[in-house]
């Protein structure tokens, strides 16, 4: 029964083209999403918040330009809210590369990498669109070039209109 207690870690978990998402809320605040893998089946939201936040992610996934609005509890150290802000700035279908987002904040590539692994809100703060100078870069601390996360940043990026990553 590995995959229903699994599936009670989160408040929802709704479908997506790569997998699944899953959704974590509490007190009326959205605190977590979750790239899944496919195997893990839709779970009916058990509150308002995740309901609407499985519904916002269903509109993104047909609709590149849906705009998402959602409690958000307020995560993360004061320089990873730096870097996610800078990263929320970055327009659909367009890339940042660690470098470009560590020097339009002030800071070093790599803990801007760091800052990226650790997002509460995946799609919302969108940092699969900051990519390695060199190519595709590490995704939700993951860099197994032919596993899941990476397999979810290229569909995101492609999803999106970013050519040249897949």
């Amino acid at each position: 029964m590995k995959k229903q207690q699994d599936s009670e870690l989160f408040s929802a978990i709704v479908a997506a083209p790569f997998g699944a998402m899953g959704v974590r809320a509490q007190d009326g605040q959205l605190r977590e999403l979750v790239y899944l893998p496919p195997h893990f089946a839709e779970k009916a939201a058990q509150d308002a918040v995740s309901e609407r936040a499985c519904v916002q992610l269903a509109r993104y996934f047909v609709d590149p330009d849906y705009v998402f609005d959602l409690p958000l509890a307020e995560l993360g150290s004061a320089y990873q809210q730096r870097v996610w802000a800078a990263i929320a700035g970055i327009p659909r279908g367009r890339v940042r590369t660690y470098g470009d987002v560590a020097r339009f904040i002030g800071s070093a590539p790599r803990a801007v990498g760091q800052a990226c692994g650790a997002n509460w809100y995946p799609v919302i703060i969108p940092c699969h669109r900051v990519t390695a100078a060199g190519g595709l870069g590490g995704f939700a601390q993951h860099d197994d070039a032919s596993g899941f996360h990476l397999g979810v940043k290229r569909w995101l990026l492609a999803h999106e209109g970013v050519e040249g990553y897949a």
